[in-house]
């Protein structure tokens, strides 16, 4: 409409309207650009990472992989050895610059493994300290997976929280070279190297061998390590390092302790649900690595060092075992620890985390544990897990180091409503004595004096009855089973039951087990009881002496023993009776020998410790009458 008019000879009301439109204009764009140049950063709120969308779209995430340079050959190449790496993180960090922490996971699993059959184990029907029938070894693992993703586990969990994702294979699996050790130092020394990379220490490539340089430069050099079973144990190897950059970790039912795995108190012992284990079948398991060095690994690993040393005949403690239990390498941690367990865990018992935790108090590291009352894994609630990455890897002042050091999910509760404590175990927990009174082969009684003048009992050893149907038999020559009254009150145990026994039989060896139980039993599982079984434990009379050095018992000879149950946390319901079980093999545990042996029991000599919150004064009042 102005056509034909020369702009000076606009009116001052023309020129004025304008240069609102052009300011108009400009002040448009001075916006866009502000948003435009608006970067996704990480969100916090009472103390947790918060999701942020612009992170959380997993088509937006960069992935890729590489291989990183250890210290170490285990697979005799004469080079050293590297470890695949996967990568996953937001594209902030790409298109940028983002740096973020790292939540670290490394496995042995991640690439396949190996037939779970009862076909390859050993076979657990033999007698005792007898040369055990050679075991089968199952064919070659064939790799599964495609570069660059080596596993997707946790990155729904943590990439929206502003972190990035990594996960490595073990030595000698999946495309990372070496050979599985199954304990062995190599496997704490190989994700030490990825943190050291993480951190700018170490060196990565984009191939096994040669290969360009490949930087974490979207790293703050903060990484966190989670995971569950022996993907937990390696988070605590990495940590036994003292590898700086590691600031915090959540091992979830780690193994950490091959002996206490595979045996126990001198006994050879399978993890629950795997008769017949040991852990040269772990290692065909797991070996999944490159096929160029597998006869090397197998040779040097599995058929020297493990059938070499591993001693299935009499079950001893030795170096080799020695070299694969971490309580011997916590002086050099210093990463928070937050230790996650159940206490009805009968594969990786309880006492694996109980046993690093307790060692590692008065360290002066953020140590915490959750405890709840189901089965094999379970990880801590998110938010608990959440506020220890936040503090740790994020830096943010959120005072999870003044929380309650013991959080355990009480009985029927959700496992996402951990009731906490100030300690494990409670502090309030007090040794109770309980002594036995003879009544095989029906059902004796346990009091709180120490009898004397009893006859011995017998227990006539059969695996073929398990442990469940023992418990609950009337009368039977196969265990020995003794009771408290029933709970006037409920009573709450917290710690490590302690037994006492004088046993003795009439052969050389015989297996020894102890079961704690609730009863009377049941058939399913109740909102009140979470399971029957309270505790239980198992040793070889031969090792009465020591762990290391066993001898054969002198028949009719009685030898006292006295071991630790597994650790425990329950509230035993009002109306129920606690039983103290001693029977012979455990069907789903120990070896299987002819039945027949006889077990001999001396009554006035067995005694249980229970860890009674109250000590005595509230076990009185729980057992009265």
């Amino acid at each position: 409409m102005f056509r034909g008019i020369r702009i000076p000879a606009l009116t001052v009301f023309a020129k004025t309207l304008l240069m609102g439109q052009s300011l108009l204009f400009m002040g448009v764009q001075t916006c866009t650009l502000l948003a435009a140049e608006k970067k996704a950063v990480p969100v916090f709120k009472d103390g947790e990472a918060q999701v942020v969308r612009e992170f959380s779209d997993p088509a937006y995430w960069i992935r890729h992989d590489l291989w990183v340079e250890t210290e170490f050959d285990s697979d005799g190449d004469d080079s050293l050895d590297r470890m695949h790496v996967s990568v996953t993180r937001p594209r902030q960090t790409e298109t940028d610059g983002l740096r973020l922490p790292v939540v670290y996971v490394t496995s042995p699993y991640f690439a396949g493994t190996g037939v779970n059959s009862e076909e390859y184990f050993w076979d657990p029907r033999q007698q005792l300290g007898a040369e055990p029938n050679p075991r089968k070894a199952f064919p070659p693992i064939q790799r599964r997976g495609m570069r660059p993703i080596i596993s997707k586990s946790h990155e729904a969990e943590w990439i929206p929280r502003g972190y990035v994702v990594v996960h490595s294979s073990s030595p000698g699996t999946g495309l990372s070279q070496g050979c599985p050790t199954i304990g062995g130092d190599n496997e704490s020394l190989a994700p030490k190297a990825v943190v050291d990379w993480l951190c700018g220490r170490a060196k990565g490539f984009t191939l096994p061998q040669g290969g360009e340089r490949v930087f974490a430069d979207w790293s703050t050099g903060k990484v966190g390590m989670t995971g569950t079973s022996f993907n937990g144990t390696l988070c605590l190897s990495a940590a036994t390092t003292g590898v700086d950059g590691l600031e915090a970790i959540i091992p979830i039912a780690p193994n950490t302790s091959y002996y206490h795995y595979y045996r126990s108190n001198g006994l050879i012992r399978h993890p629950g649900g795997y008769v017949g284990e040991d852990i040269d079948y772990l290692y065909d398991y797991v070996h999944s690595g490159p096929e160029a060095r597998r006869d090397h690994c197998n040779c040097e690993v599995r058929d020297k060092e493990m059938l070499g040393n591993f001693d299935r005949v009499t079950g001893d403690y030795n170096d080799f075992w020695a070299g694969r239990d971490y309580i011997h390498d916590l002086g050099p941690v210093k990463a928070a620890v937050l230790m996650a367990h159940a206490f009805n865990d009968w594969n990786v018992v309880p006492e694996h985390s109980v046993r690093i935790y307790d060692a590692l108090k008065g360290k002066g590291i953020p140590l915490q544990a959750f405890f709840h009352q189901g089965g094999h894994g379970g990880p801590p609630p998110m938010k608990q897990m959440n506020r220890w990455f936040t503090r740790y890897l994020h830096g943010i002042e959120n005072g999870v180091e003044n929380d309650p050091k013991s959080w355990v999910v009480r009985e029927g509760q959700p496992q996402d409503r951990p009731t906490s404590y100030p300690e494990y175990p409670h502090p309030n927990a007090k040794p109770v004595n309980l002594y036995t009174i003879a009544g095989a082969p029906e059902v004796g009684k346990l009091v709180f004096q120490q009898q004397s003048g009893q006859q011995s009992e017998t227990v006539i050893d059969n695996y073929s009855f398990s442990g469940d149907s023992l418990a609950q038999a009337h009368w039977t020559e196969h265990r020995c089973l003794y009771v408290t009254p029933k709970l006037s009150e409920s009573i709450h145990l917290s710690g490590t039951p302690k037994i006492k026994l004088r046993v003795a039989s009439d052969q050389p060896a015989v297996n020894l087990s102890v079961w704690v139980v609730s009863l009377p039993w049941n058939s399913r599982r109740d909102a009140k009881i979470t399971d029957n079984i309270i505790t239980r434990g198992w040793a070889d009379p031969q090792n009465h002496k020591s762990i290391r050095e066993s001898e054969p018992l002198t028949p009719g000879k009685f030898y006292d023993l006295e071991f630790d149950l597994q650790p425990d946390d329950q509230v035993i319901p009002k109306g129920q009776q606690i039983g103290l079980m001693v029977f012979s093999s455990d069907k789903d545990f120990t070896l299987h020998p002819d039945p027949g042996t006889q077990l001999i029991i001396d009554p006035n000599a067995t005694q249980i410790t229970l860890p009674v919150l109250g000590g005595i004064d509230s076990a009185k009042k729980a057992f009265a009458q």
